[in-house]
This record gives C-alpha cells, sequence and structure tokens, in this order.
C-alpha cells in the first residue's frame, strides 16, 4: 500500500517570497504536497497597479480566506518566520491551525511563542528548523 504525501502550507509574510520559493522548492523534494501564496500583492504591484485601494483590500481579505481554506486541506503548517518575524496575518494562520489541531513547525526557532520547542534535535545542527521539524 502506498502512503499518502503530507500536504504542508506554508505560511509567512510575503516580504520573504524567495524563502517561500525555497521552501517550496525544498519540501517538494521531500516528497510532500505543498500549497503556498498564488500570489504576492506586496510584489505584484504591476498587476494590482489599475485596482483601488479599496479593491487591494478586498482582494488581500479574500486571498486571506483562502490560505485559511489551505491550512483547512494541510496535514502541518511551515510558519517561515525570518529573523523570527510573525506579522499579524501569519500569527492570525498560526492560531488558527493551532486550534485545527495541525502540525506546527518554524523556518527558525519562534522567539514569542508561549510554548518551548523541544529540546530533542536531529545531529545536524545545520540543517534548518523547518527540515528538523521544529514543533510547538
Amino acid at each position: 500500500m502506498t502512503t499518502q504525501p503530507i500536504i504542508v502550507c506554508l505560511c509567512g509574510s510575503t516580504r520573504f517570497f524567495e524563502v517561500f520559493r525555497r521552501a517550496n522548492f525544498d519540501e517538494t523534494l521531500m516528497g510532500k504536497i505543498v500549497l503556498t501564496i498564488g500570489c504576492d500583492t506586496r510584489n505584484d504591484t504591476d498587476l494590482f497597479a489599475t485596482f483601488t485601494e479599496a479593491h487591494r483590500n478586498r482582494i488581500k481579505a479574500e486571498l486571506d480566506e483562502l490560505h485559511l481554506r489551505k491550512i483547512d486541506l494541510a496535514d502541518e503548517v511551515l510558519i517561515l518566520n525570518v529573523g523570527g518575524y510573525i506579522g499579524d496575518s501569519t500569527r492570525a494562520e498560526l492560531h488558527y491551525a493551532r486550534s485545527l489541531g495541525k502540525r506546527i513547525r518554524f523556518l527558525e526557532p519562534p522567539h514569542d511563542v508561549a510554548r518551548p520547542i523541544p529540546a530533542s534535535r536531529d545531529e545536524d545542527d545545520d540543517v534548518p528548523g523547518y527540515l528538523r521539524g521544529d514543533l510547538l
């Protein structure tokens, strides 16, 4: 019997678009199905240039809701907290994923969470946290 691949949803600030790309690449090579951002309203400004601010805000709210549905589908969530940064949208996604009992991993050890990361680690400390599977 073939096991189903793990589905991981990437969450983080779109200011770290290259980190999304790298995590998508790495997770895919590990045999996972990756759910990630579909567009970047921060960096795709040329695509959104003709929209009014109200229209852009509505689109952002719709994309935020769509990302929550991706979390619904995921087995686990990978928080891309570059430099420890977790913005409001990512924090909301993190709390939502926790409320669903999803496995949570972080790119870097989180600085501002209620529960510490477990002490056990893989032998190779040079491996990024999201590859080690740091959990909360």
